[in-house]
């Protein structure tokens, strides 16, 4: 499965994540954007909200932007 995510990082409001009307994802995440520290609690939200291993979760597009595509396996 492959979902449009927006990334929201250095929120008060997260850890968070919120479906929007059309289907795509916002995620609230405490961690600051850098390092890959963003990227890396967006994993860890996003396996503890679907149940599933943080190693069924791939970036596919959007590594270092707040528009991200990921796979869930």
């Amino acid at each position: 499965m492959k979902l449009s995510i927006i990334i929201k990082p250095n929120s008060t409001k997260g850890p968070l994540v919120e479906v929007t009307d059309d289907g795509s994802l916002v995620v609230y995440i405490r961690e600051i954007a850098a390092d890959g520290k963003a990227n890396e609690d967006l994993i860890k939200l996003l396996a503890k909200h679907f149940n599933v291993p943080k190693t069924h979760i791939t970036i596919l597009r959007g590594h270092t932007s707040k528009h991200k595509i990921i796979e869930i396996q």
